[in-house]
């Protein structure tokens, strides 16, 4: 079992306002956590809907976006939907595409190939639109750095409205509109839209109706959003919450055959679900150079077509699981000896383009690093990049573009072109920058809340959870804590690749789960006692549903730990003492001391109390100058002064707290 930090908070309790705003105990808690401490915040965080879209009017350029498309209604011209060929991009052409057709606009929509074209507007791109009567291109997901592309199509008589959410460079192309929410001079209200958030936009200021376009589109908003990570909070949660709900009652053709052959639970689909289960299929094709069969199985609206499209996305997730297992047999050959936490920089010959970046986001997980891997074709190689612990990569590209010939993306993910004679100097420059920048990982396990009261996990409340639901970057699936369990229980399950766990605290027992967890690699036995990281769900199994405990961290209970962390004045957690139960101690006490002993036997001064317990108790008998308590290393001296019967408890901070 990995050894890690673990950063367990102080155990909370459920404002009163929440619980009379009709809150559970456990989902008002969590609520308190993230900030939301009354009714009406709860109302607006949990509910919202179409009447919470922000006015797409207010983003800069959006007006003279909307009025040069309008021209092109009215004068006839013929439009092309540029769009890129990840899940975000993918999604944004086709609503815009949509959209723009069945206003009456003709329409042409494009994808560059991945493998032929790369990333981002070209210049061939732009001629062969024009050669095919568009007069008006209009980018989705992508464009903010198009500044020579955009002075190339207005020679060519062609304009350009460029909407994108990828960071603003300092000089903005020369277009129409660049309606872009991370523009320095924008409102920023809507600065975590993705590119199918902003495409979604320009629809909603073309017709003038949001909720109409979000009754219309959102199960692709939602399949964009949450594939590209963004912060499911603020609108982004709104409009994925429609999405999901479109989804599990009136998917799209495609869609709904993509879920079929995927084996989704509709009825439980949420954001998970979407992000790795139905994302990777459709980046599938992208990824292999395939990008138009993703695009027409989203706008395809004969069940059966759909249906063979789907069956595609599927063979090509296969193809590209093999590919991505390749590469990530070579790369990880290739970083033998590599300095810990240093970045990842590597290149070869004979990588697939379209899978890269999946094996860079791995390392950048397994290594603790920020990683690029570089595919590399004669003097040229392309490159994508993932970053880990909160390092920004836009910045440090744009520190090291001396070596780049073209980089773009944002602080998480970015891709990047240069020579092969380049690349070790780019290393170089890279890893003197994150010298210069380290990341600020936060280390360790950081649940959110520590369970101190077992009815917190009762059915209703573990229900009550769906309601944060969808779950993602901004918005996580809640991590609780229960410390000081017994573990009664632990049995090999799926072949040995996970572990079923029964935990007993509270005069309950639960049901865990640990997936990708062996048994043999616990290192802790059935007997003793542990503190658990988990996500709380209702399992159903054969019509029957209880609470289970997903397991995330697993270890042995540091007795001695969290008794000295309480007589230092640290959390107490759940442990708490009556006024005969500290009487009890005191007596235990009198016949002992003045005493010394090992905090690892500080049960042995009275076995009927837990050792925090009594740890707890010394420390209120020394605020209250009844008792004198030293710690000497691994050693608690103990030396009582005087106990009075009326002694006033309230006059102990410590009791004061653990008695509220």
């Amino acid at each position: 079992m990995k050894e890690t930090i673990w950063n367990i908070p102080k155990a909370a309790s459920a404002p009163e306002a929440l619980l009379r705003a009709g809150c559970t105990p456990l989902l008002a808690a969590l609520l308190a956590a993230r900030g939301v401490t009354d009714g009406s915040q709860a109302r607006v965080f949990l509910d919202g809907g179409p009447a919470d879209l922000g006015d797409p009017m207010r983003m800069t350029d959006m007006a003279a976006a909307a009025a040069r498309i309008r021209r092109a209604m009215a004068d006839g011209e013929t439009v092309a939907v540029y769009g890129d060929y990840d899940v975000d991009g993918i999604t944004a052409t086709c609503l815009l595409t949509d959209y723009l057709r069945s206003a009456g606009l003709h329409t042409l929509s494009y994808i560059p190939d991945r493998l032929a074209e790369g990333y981002g507007v070209n210049a061939l791109a732009i001629r062969r639109l024009r050669d095919r009567g568009a007069s008006l291109i209009v980018t989705v997901d992508c464009g903010i750095t198009a500044v020579e592309e955009t002075a190339y199509a207005a020679s060519l008589g062609v304009d350009m409205i460029i909407t994108d959410h990828h960071e603003c460079q300092s000089a903005l192309p020369g277009a129409a509109a660049v309606v872009d929410p991370k523009r320095p001079d924008g409102p920023g209200e809507d600065r975590d839209l993705a590119g199918v958030g902003v495409a979604f936009k320009v629809a909603c200021a073309l017709s003038g109706d949001s909720a109409a376009m979000l009754a219309r589109y959102a199960d692709l908003l939602a399949v964009g959003t949450i594939a590209d990570v963004m912060p499911l909070t603020g609108e982004n949660r709104r409009i994925v919450k429609t999405g999901l709900a479109m989804l599990r009652t009136a998917p799209r053709p495609g869609l709904a055959a993509l879920m079929e052959l995927a084996g989704v639970n509709i009825p439980r689909l949420g954001a998970n679900t979407i992000g790795y289960t139905l994302a990777p299929r459709i980046n599938a094709a992208g990824r292999l150079g395939q990008v138009e069969r993703a695009a027409e199985l989203i706008m395809e609206q004969d069940p059966g077509r759909a249906m063979a499209l789907a069956e595609e996305l599927c063979e090509m997730n296969r193809r590209r699981q093999q590919l991505e297992a390749g590469i990530w047999d070579e790369a990880v050959d290739m970083l033998a000896g590599h300095p810990a936490g240093m970045p990842i920089v590597l290149a070869h010959e004979n990588w697939h383009q379209g899978v890269i970046g999946i094996v860079a986001s791995r390392l950048s997980e397994a290594y603790q690093a920020p990683t690029v891997m570089i595919t590399l074709d004669g003097d040229r190689g392309k490159g994508s990049c993932r970053s880990w612990g909160g390092f920004n990569l836009f910045d440090a590209l744009a520190a090291c573009g001396q070596y780049l010939e073209s980089f773009g993306g944002h602080a998480l993910a970015a891709g990047l072109n240069l020579r092969r004679a380049d690349v070790d100097g780019f290393r170089q420059a890279l890893t003197a920058y994150y010298l210069a920048h380290p990341a600020q990982a936060e280390e360790g396990l950081k649940p959110e809340l520590l369970i101190s009261d077992g009815q917190m996990l009762s059915m209703e409340c573990v229900e009550s959870l769906e309601a944060l639901e969808p779950y993602g970057s901004g918005n996580p699936r809640p991590l609780l804590c229960m410390t000081d369990a017994v573990l009664t229980d632990a049995a090999a399950i799926g072949g040995g690749k996970h572990t079923r766990l029964t935990l007993e605290k509270f005069g309950r027992r639960f049901d865990c789960v640990w997936f990708g967890q062996r048994i043999g690699e616990l290192n802790v036995n059935p007997g003793e006692r542990v503190d658990a990281a988990f996500c709380p769900q209702i399992s159903e199994f054969r019509s029957r549903r209880s609470v289970q405990l997903v397991l995330e961290g697993l270890r042995r209970t540091d007795m001695d730990g969290l008794c000295r962390d309480i007589l230092t004045g640290g959390p107490f957690g759940e442990h708490r003492l009556t006024r005969q139960e500290l009487a009890g101690l005191w007596k235990a006490l009198s016949r002992q001391c003045p005493c010394q002993t090992r905090l690892s036997r500080l049960a042995r001064i009275d076995s009927r109390l837990h050792p925090a317990q009594i740890a707890l108790g010394l420390r209120v008998l020394s605020e209250l100058d009844l008792a004198s308590v030293r710690l000497d290393g691994q050693f608690i001296h103990i030396m009582l002064i005087a106990w009075e019967d009326k002694t006033d408890l309230d006059l102990s901070p410590t009791w004061r707290e653990q008695q509220g």
